[in-house]
């Protein structure tokens, strides 16, 4: 959805941490910011401080995936 977003409102310029290749719209099998059939295309900057984003993604889900003792829930996460 947010790259179909960035397609209909001409993003010139798209960057992010770190891809997502099995769900992600920028680089990934959909490639949307990409596809040859739209006539918008961004130019794309990955990679910036790639392996704290790719830190902080996983620390986020995992403790989404750990259950609160305090609760039953899912575990809360504090990003800096």
């Amino acid at each position: 959805m947010c790259a179909g977003a960035i397609v209909l409102a001409r993003i010139a310029l798209v960057v992010f941490g770190t891809p997502d290749p099995l769900r992600g719209g920028a680089v990934s099998v959909f490639n949307i910011l990409d596809h040859p059939q739209l006539n918008h295309h961004p130019t794309l900057i990955s990679g910036i401080l790639e392996p704290r984003c790719r830190e902080l993604l996983q620390e986020f889900f995992r403790n989404r995936r750990t259950p609160d003792a305090s609760t039953g829930g899912p575990g809360a996460t504090s990003l800096p």
